[in-house]
């Protein structure tokens, strides 16, 4: 895997690394348009004329990108490529992502992310273009985090 390749570097205390993304995409301009009016919904896509809903559209769509993140938070890389086969989550940088929670699997693979003494990543701002109240309107979400890794010995 990239993952496994890029792994001395991100260990190496001289290298700095940047992986940047974009999180969901949603309107139909982009061609997404995933719903959920609750956790114990299925999703569906809206169309263009969708009335109103119980759950805003921007809450809908924070409650996605949040579900990704934790799974981003959780270094869990079969996860958040199970998240994006469950949602098709329109995340642009999910291949970056990837490789990055790849590198730190193969650097701690005995290791669950976010312990006192493995990696830890956190989100630190969660903002969206606009909150999306009609079927018709769109956005874009934006997440930034950073990412700790412990000292092997």
């Amino acid at each position: 895997s990239f993952g496994a390749l890029l792994a001395e570097y991100l260990e190496s205390e001289e290298n700095l690394f940047v992986v940047s993304s974009d999180f969901c995409h949603w309107g139909s301009r982009f061609r997404f348009t995933w719903y959920k009016e609750s956790e114990d919904t299925g999703a569906v896509q809206l169309g263009k004329r969708a009335g109103p809903r119980e759950t805003p559209i921007w809450k809908s769509i924070e409650r996605l990108d949040y579900d990704g993140m934790r799974a981003i938070t959780g270094l869990d890389h079969a996860g958040f490529r199970q998240y994006l086969d469950q949602t098709e989550n329109t995340i642009c940088g999910r291949h970056p992502i990837g490789v990055l929670l790849g590198a730190v699997s193969h650097l701690f693979p005995e290791c669950p992310g976010n312990t006192d003494n493995g990696p830890q990543l956190r989100f630190v701002k969660y903002a969206q273009s606009s909150k999306v109240q009609e079927a018709s309107d769109s956005s874009v979400s934006y997440a930034s985090a950073y990412l700790y890794l412990p000292v092997k010995e």
